[in-house]
């Protein structure tokens, strides 16, 4: 277990050390990084959001990562251009740090295989 956590350590680095390279700056956390993955899949580039929508941003990136693990599947576009994803399968009851684990693993491959601005 404790390989596996140092690999995914490693990983992370290397995958904020390669947002900092491209971006010009690293994300601060998790939750940064999701904010950009929400803002790529949403795509209208660089925009003032709000608040809310830098939460919805933030949750749009999570389900697209948790899509690449078979947890969710989009449904649809809506009006204004936001993509809907509907629970596919449920969740595993993970504590907080085992949900920070998945997320890390599922945006690691999100940028290697959906970006390809990273190898895993």
């Amino acid at each position: 277990m404790l390989k596996k956590d140092l690999d995914l350590d490693r990983k992370w680095v290397k995958l904020r050390e390669r947002l900092h390279k491209v971006l010009g700056k690293k994300p601060a956390d998790l939750n940064g990084v999701l904010f950009l993955i929400g803002v790529q899949e949403l795509g209208r580039g660089h925009d003032n959001f709000s608040k809310e929508e830098k939460q919805d941003l933030i949750h749009l990136g999570i389900c697209k990562c948790l899509s690449l693990a078979g947890f969710y599947e989009l449904d649809g576009v809506d009006a204004d251009g936001w993509p809907h994803w509907n629970l596919k399968k449920k969740l595993p009851h993970f504590d907080s740090l085992e949900q920070e684990k998945l997320l890390k693993m599922q945006v690691i491959e999100y940028f290697s295989k959906e970006v390809g601005i990273i190898k895993q």
